[in-house]
């Protein structure tokens, strides 16, 4: 039976030396307001200010290095819903090699445009699938086809240890023992590098994983004992929704998780807006999971030293949006009906005056006349300033005599109306 990989200390540090040169030195940051705000220390790991707004860039360089000239010349292909190909583009432009690029038709246009600003005439961008287990299926029949090779974004050794570099770089500059490390989980590469470091440097520090609720890929596999496909995931956290993770972070992860945190995508959107406002810092879905995870960790990390992995801030902006809204409807800010008004002259103003509370917001009307006198329905939008106002509005509505229809609980009819 072969023997299972494990990065070793030396193999860390020598992906370190390898990549030294497209390296930008991403600092270890106390934030005030976290730490005020749980009661700890909390340390955040920019990853987000790296060369090309992600730590991926460590994986990619130290697998393309390591290549022969012969596997340069024929090129090089790679599957990513963006992060990973902005770190292959940008080494391939570095080390002079062609590289196609296979990437969901879902990836965020910012993602895609960065892709060709780093790779500029070695890269050609390929948009193919839903999904990045789509995409990366026709890579891998490029590959098979045209004797090209593989750049997995985190099923690799040589890719497992580039990322484990954040870890030493954590350890290099902190001051004070860590008691938890929060780390993003997508495919599974960062955690299994970070996390391996970790327990042979610092083993009393709990390594606490932290997945979108909608893509629960590796904690599914953790509790099955096998890694698992799931049929179905929420795309919306782009840079961690696999439906697949690696074989080698899997095994890796049995032996170095302790445990892993499941947070909802409206949750995600909450803290990304919040940390936009509150600290100016830009971070897209995936690069806010490690410090949402704090809230349901609260309790634990309460006077201890805590460090999460910001793992990147290749946000569209095009997305704010979408964000808004996730967020409001999962803090129960937000919420829709199916309103019949009466077809009446101030009926509206009745509601407005009797109905809605004094800090409540129509933040969507879209009204439709139909062929009846009596009724016409519409569909509305309401913000609410606090989430417990919700029933007093019902109470209203219903006492008025408005004939209404919630929204937010019918899963099918949300989806077609918003």
């Amino acid at each position: 039976m072969a023997e299972k990989y494990f990065p070793t200390l030396q193999s860390i540090n020598r992906a370190k030396l390898t990549i030294n040169e497209v390296l930008s030195a991403t600092p270890l940051m106390e934030n005030l307001a976290l730490s005020e705000q749980f009661g700890a220390r909390v340390l955040l790991k920019r990853e987000d200010l790296q060369n090309v707004r992600s730590y991926k860039i460590r994986g990619a360089f130290n697998k393309i290095k390591s290549l022969t000239e012969e596997q340069l010349m024929n090129g090089i292909v790679c599957a990513s819903a963006g992060n990973h190909a902005q770190g292959v583009a940008y080494s391939s432009w570095k080390l002079g090699i062609q590289a196609k690029i296979y990437m969901p038709t879902t990836t965020p246009k910012q993602k895609i445009k960065q892709v060709q600003m780093f790779g500029r005439q070695f890269v050609e961008i390929v948009l193919h699938g839903d999904t990045y287990d789509q995409a990366s299926a026709e890579a891998w029949k490029d590959c098979e086809e045209n004797g090209k090779t593989y750049i997995h974004p985190f099923d690799d050794p040589l890719i497992i240890e580039g990322q484990a570099t954040v870890a030493l770089e954590i350890i290099q500059d902190s001051t004070c023992q860590i008691d938890y490390l929060f780390i993003p989980i997508g495919g599974g590469g960062l955690i299994a590098g970070a996390g391996s470091y970790f327990k042979q440097v610092s083993p009393n520090t709990k390594i606490i994983g932290v997945e979108p609720a909608g893509a629960p890929s590796m904690s599914e596999s953790l509790k099955k004992g096998e890694v698992v496909t799931l049929e179905k995931i929420d795309k919306f956290v782009d840079g961690a929704a696999v439906q697949r993770v690696g074989d080698l972070p899997f095994q890796i992860c049995q032996e170095v998780v302790d445990d892993i945190v499941l947070v909802p995508e409206g949750r995600i959107c909450t803290k990304i807006l919040e940390l936009y406002n509150r600290d100016a810092i830009v971070v897209e879905p995936a690069g806010a999971l490690s410090i949402a995870a704090l809230d349901y960790y609260a309790d634990k990390i309460k006077g201890k030293n805590v460090v999460c992995i910001v793992s990147g801030s290749n946000n569209d902006i095009t997305r704010t949006e979408e964000i808004k809204e996730r967020s409001l409807l999962f803090e129960g800010l937000k919420h829709y009906f199916i309103i019949r008004f009466p077809q009446r002259a101030g009926a509206l103003r009745d509601f407005i005056d009797n109905v809605l509370g004094p800090k409540d917001d129509i933040t969507h009307f879209d009204y439709s006349k139909k062929n009846s006198r009596e009724k016409g329905p519409a569909f509305v939008g309401i913000e609410l300033a606090d989430k417990n106002d919700l029933d007093g509005l019902l109470h209203r509505m219903e006492e008025q005599g408005f004939i209404y229809e919630y929204v937010n609980d019918k899963p099918d009819l949300f989806q077609y109306l918003i």
